[in-house]
């Protein structure tokens, strides 16, 4: 993330002793966070989980950045098939004062058309995303701990784990303020109960046949349930205009 405080604070901050840096294990509230963040213009990833700072380490290729390509390309043509859904890769999301995270991606309905989530006047992600990603290479133990806590307390709908050398994604559904795994159908595809249409074919994701991933996803794509989806919420855009 990039500096989000407004200049009044940054100029205050500029007044005081140097600030000491974000650090491994730090409990800070979120906008201290931000604060040390801002000062230091080389970091290029830090979250605050549960009031405790996250450094990431340096991501290998076929452990992270390959499989994270494979998942927003899977994202990105359900994005590009639904309008009024918006997808994002690592932005930042403030969920709550203690939790300002950077998930590998985030798939959301759009604030005009019902959204939970909205935008900052800074431009950052406020609130819980309906879908969150993430890859879980040596991070498995966060993304299935305090990640998750703070995921479901903010009310992020589906959140979306790949295990990866486990081999293993874990796709939950919140249910009743818990997260429930959702399961694939006898065809191995699981179906989002967000995103009409959005559906992953488990198995050839973990191979990385993309082919039939997309296949798979076309099919979702060609629905009378997605066409369905994408009529509502260009209806939710009207009934919001209404209000106004």
């Amino acid at each position: 993330m990039t500096s989000s405080l407004p200049k009044s604070a940054i100029a205050q901050s500029s007044s005081f002793e140097e600030l000491p840096p974000l650090e491994n294990g730090d409990r800070l509230t979120r906008y201290e966070f931000e604060r040390r963040y801002h000062a230091m213009p080389k970091l290029k990833k830090a979250e605050l989980i549960e009031g405790i700072v996250y450094m990431a380490s340096p991501l290998r290729f076929r452990p992270h950045a390959e499989p994270h390509g494979d998942l927003i390309t899977w994202l990105g043509l359900y994005k590009v098939a639904t309008p009024q859904v918006q997808m994002g890769i690592e932005p930042t999301v403030r969920l709550d004062i203690d939790n300002e995270l950077q998930p590998d991606g985030v798939l959301l309905i759009s604030p005009e058309s019902g959204g939970q989530a909205s935008f900052s006047d800074d431009g950052y992600l406020e609130g819980a995303p309906e879908l969150v990603v993430e890859i879980a290479a040596s991070s498995a133990a966060i993304d299935l701990g305090d990640k998750k806590r703070a995921y479901r307390r903010s009310g992020v709908r589906e959140y979306i784990v790949w295990q990866v050398f486990d081999r293993k994604i874990d796709w939950f559904s919140l249910q009743n303020g818990d997260y429930v795994a959702l399961k694939p159908d006898r065809t191995g595809a699981i179906a989002s109960l967000v995103f009409p249409g959005l559906r992953l074919d488990v198995a050839a994701m973990l191979q990385g046949n993309m082919q039939q991933v997309l296949t798979v996803l076309q099919a979702g794509i060609n629905s009378v349930e997605h066409q369905d989806f994408i009529r509502q919420l260009s209806e939710n855009i009207g009934a919001m205009q209404d209000k106004d």
